[in-house]
């Protein structure tokens, strides 16, 4: 159980730091406009796959993708330098696509509503 909580801990944690540099240090354009949604470690914390969001097209997506893997060598070297950790866990980037498939559902049942509401007023 313990482990679990300092595995909980230590995410937010990175998750912070990765944040923070996303702002202040990466000057990448393609990383402008990335949101981090999650973070997840294994039990090892040797692993950590840290979740982003982005608003646009699928090219957007990629472009954003990219520039994060350009910068995953310089944000573990920073993560690194700034926590007291045994091990700097290995980072994987993975497009969150939860906000942009709750607006689509959202977008559905707008939809239907107003579907009923016609139908109610005929």
């Amino acid at each position: 159980m313990l482990a679990g909580k300092r595995a909980l801990r230590v995410g937010d944690q990175i998750l912070k730091e990765i944040s923070y540099l996303l702002i202040e240090k990466v000057k990448d354009p393609r990383v402008r406009g990335v949101t981090l949604t999650g973070i997840k470690l294994s039990k090892d914390l040797k692993t950590a796959r840290v979740f982003y969001s982005v608003i646009g097209q699928k090219d957007q997506i990629d472009k954003a993708q990219a520039g994060l893997e350009s910068a995953r060598s310089f944000i573990k070297r920073e993560i690194s330098l700034r926590m007291e950790l045994r091990y700097t866990p290995e980072i994987i980037f993975s497009y969150d696509a939860s906000l942009e498939i709750g607006s689509h559902m959202e977008r559905l049942f707008d939809k239907l509503r107003s579907d009923e509401s016609r139908k109610d007023n005929e």
